[in-house]
């Protein structure tokens, strides 16, 4: 089991617990120091906007019976164990890959556990141009997107993958 998390991607798992306290702390502040959609200006083209979510990213299906809240649950569970699975299953040489998969682990558990205990997540970054404001967001939105982010440049920088593809299509032309 040590060897598990010695070995494999598992050893990033603190990467993973660190961004998840970073996000259940702002949320719990945000929640406990602003009123509901209260607004705070911090820059010209940011507040702190504290707003409930109970659908998916834009808020994709928030205006349902309720039905999504279970179903956005079940694909948050699905794909954490799908993430920790990659993670024990990938070399943790494969760094790039490995971060990016506990960034993504992260906010999938982050915004599993808003969904769980109140059938919303709760969202408070809101950027704006002029009065067109871009949907709020969280800390865990962030990490899922830098962990995205991060899994496709690792797709174009792996020079190991990028190996293998040249002698596979190498040796097909030979064939």
């Amino acid at each position: 089991m040590k060897k598990l998390f010695k070995d494999t991607g598992l050893s990033w798992l603190w990467l993973t617990i660190l961004f998840l306290i970073i996000d259940q702390v702002t949320k719990q502040w945000v929640a406990n120091t602003f009123d509901y959609r209260e607004t705070l200006a911090v820059f010209p083209f940011f507040n702190l906007t504290y707003v409930h979510n109970p659908g998916a990213a834009f808020s994709f299906l928030a205006d349902q019976g309720g039905w999504q809240r279970w179903f956005f649950t079940a694909i948050a569970s699905i794909a954490s164990i799908v993430f920790i699975v990659w993670m024990a299953k990938t070399p943790k040489q494969q760094s790039l890959l490995c971060i990016s998969f506990a960034f993504i682990l992260s906010g999938a558990l982050g915004n599993l556990i808003d969904r769980a205990m109140f059938g919303y997540v709760i969202d408070f970054l809101d950027f704006y141009w002029g009065d067109k404001h871009f949907a709020a967001f969280n800390v865990a939105d962030s990490a899922i997107f830098v962990g995205a982010a991060l899994m496709i440049f690792e797709s174009f920088t792996n020079k190991e993958s990028s190996k293998e593809n040249k002698t596979n299509n190498s040796n097909k032309a030979e064939s």
